[in-house]
C-alpha cells in the first residue's frame, strides 16, 4: 500500500525551474511540506521521493494524518488496530 501511495503521489508532483544553484524544484501539493530541489530533473525526482518517504514515516510515527492520494489512504497503526477490534 505504501509503495502504491508513493507512486501515485509522485505522479501528482509538480516541477519547475527556479533561479538557484539547484534549478529544479518539485513538490507534491497534497502533501504539505514535501518538496525538493536538484541539479537535474531526475535528481530532483529522486530527492522528492526520498523526502516523501521520510515524511510518511514521520507522520506515521507521530500518529498524524496522511492525506489521501486519489483513493489511496495510509492509516496510522493505531487506527487500523481500532478498526479491526
Amino acid at each position: 500500500m505504501i509503495l502504491q501511495y508513493v507512486r501515485a503521489a509522485m505522479e501528482r508532483a509538480h516541477y519547475e525551474i527556479i533561479d538557484d544553484s539547484e534549478p529544479y524544484y518539485g513538490e507534491i501539493p497534497e502533501c504539505k511540506g514535501v518538496w525538493a530541489t536538484g541539479k537535474t530533473l531526475e535528481e530532483c525526482r529522486r530527492n522528492l521521493q526520498e523526502v516523501l518517504e521520510g515524511w510518511i514515516v514521520v507522520r506515521l510515527q507521530r500518529g498524524l494524518p496522511i492525506p489521501p492520494i486519489g483513493e489511496l489512504v495510509i492509516q496510522p497503526l493505531e487506527e487500523m488496530s481500532i478498526a479491526h477490534a
